[in-house]
Parts: structure tokens; C-alpha cells; sequence
């Protein structure tokens, strides 16, 4: 039997942090806590991923989540 998890992966370097990194790791680890995503979802915390800019930053797969919220990383791992 096989178990795919999800691996999320959340930029925690100080621009992320000041854009709400923590806030949304925390809001997506409580989302993914609920029926469809229960245990299909590992999140792993980062240094920096030198996309300062574009904070927060989530990779999801193999797609880059830029400037992201919750929903948006929640609508990506639908689609992966």
C-alpha cells in the first residue's frame, strides 16, 4: 500500500516572516488538519529561497507560490 503525502514547503528568512510566514504556515497546518487534506500534508519549514520580493513563498510540488494566502496553496494542492 502505498501513502503519498505532499510536501509544502514554507520560506521562513525575515522578509517572509515580515510578510506573514508564521501566521500562514499556521493557518495551512489547521486547513490541512480537516477532512479532505488529513495526513496527506507534510510542511517544511525553510531558509531563505531568495524570492525576497515576492514574500511569502510556498513551493507546492513543483509550483512556486508567490506573494501567497492560505487559499491559494490550498487551491494548488488540489491541483497536484
Amino acid at each position: 500500500m502505498k501513502h503519498f503525502r505532499k510536501l509544502i514547503f514554507v520560506c521562513n528568512g525575515s522578509d517572509c516572516k515580515k510578510a506573514g510566514a508564521k501566521k500562514l504556515n499556521k493557518d495551512l497546518k489547521s486547513l490541512t488538519d480537516e477532512a479532505p487534506f488529513k495526513g496527506s500534508c507534510k510542511f517544511i519549514k525553510t531558509k531563505c529561497m531568495d524570492m525576497c520580493k515576492t514574500a511569502p513563498n510556498v513551493i507546492v510540488g513543483d509550483y512556486f507560490c508567490k506573494k501567497t494566502t492560505a487559499e491559494k496553496v490550498l487551491l494548488q494542492i488540489k491541483k497536484s
